[in-house]
């Protein structure tokens, strides 16, 4: 009976001497269904969830040091052109090496944002407060007006009032991450829409702008990290593929809140807050 206790103690004594050394062990078997079977268990889980966590953890630094060195490599071979006097500067020069400055620093912030949101998902709660989601929605759209004007894109806001308690900050966020990339893939013609409404005890929003539908097949992944559809375009165009992965965070972190796309003639990013 002594030995039929002690065995799966050793094994589990074995497995974590194998984790101190820095590698994951194999699942320690379970015998039986009792106290030391349940730990055996956690333990299991435990390191399946830790080697997770690694695979993430390199895959991220990958995608960072990916997204990175494209900008920096531009950046450097164009400034040691200029000092070895190779090329002369002008403004259009100067004004491409300001928008990769630009989007080194825009895809820095974005990680910031990223990793306060990861810290927020495993807390119990996330301020917020009681507000109006119109004049929210409203001050979004201001942000844009000198780019669409500019551009010459219309836009059409439909938005019904309704009092929600969001984190304020963290949906306009959302919107403005929506609104900007309707703005970068507008294609055709057509306004982009803002439609807000209450829809029973919960709230809608949506997002639609005239541009090449997303495949149905690539729209879970495009809430991804780093995800793009097309990362020779997204790089011109100066997305970093964490826009919406950082939404979806935003929005998951109101309880029973979703994001998703609808795909047919163009793309519609929509929204569901509790109410």
């Amino acid at each position: 009976m002594i030995k039929r206790f002690i065995k799966p103690i050793r094994s589990l004594i074995q497995s974590t001497e194998e984790l101190k050394l820095g590698n994951y062990p194999n699942p320690v078997k379970v015998y039986k269904n009792d106290e030391i079977g349940q730990l055996t268990q956690q333990y299991n889980e435990l390191i399946a969830q830790l080697k997770t966590n690694e695979q993430h953890r390199n895959r991220l630094v990958t995608d960072i040091s990916h997204e990175l060195r494209t900008p920096l490599s531009n950046l450097n071979g164009y400034l040691l052109a200029l000092k070895d006097g190779d090329i002369i500067g002008d403004q259009a020069l100067f004004a491409s090496l300001y928008q990769e400055s630009k989007r080194l620093s825009q895809l820095i912030y974005q990680l910031e944002q990223l990793k306060e949101w990861d810290y927020l998902a495993v807390q119990s709660i996330v301020d917020k407060e009681t507000t109006d989601i119109k004049p929210v929605l409203i001050q979004c759209v201001a942000m844009f007006e000198r780019t669409l004007n500019q551009k010459k894109i219309p836009i059409l806001i439909e938005i019904e009032s309704c009092i929600l308690d969001i984190h304020v900050v963290g949906i306009q966020q959302v919107i403005s991450n929506l609104l900007e990339n309707a703005i970068r893939y507008y294609k055709g013609e057509g306004p982009i829409l803002l439609e807000g409404e209450k829809q029973g005890v919960d709230y809608r929003i949506m997002v639609t702008g005239p541009s090449e539908p997303i495949p149905e097949i690539e729209r879970e992944n495009v809430f991804r990290r780093f995800y793009r559809l097309d990362s020779s375009r997204s790089r011109m165009t100066g997305g970093s593929g964490l826009g919406l992965a950082i939404s979806k965070e935003i929005i998951e972190r109101h309880h029973q809140g979703e994001i998703g796309i609808n795909t047919t003639t163009s793309n519609t990013f929509w929204i569901v807050l509790p109410g």
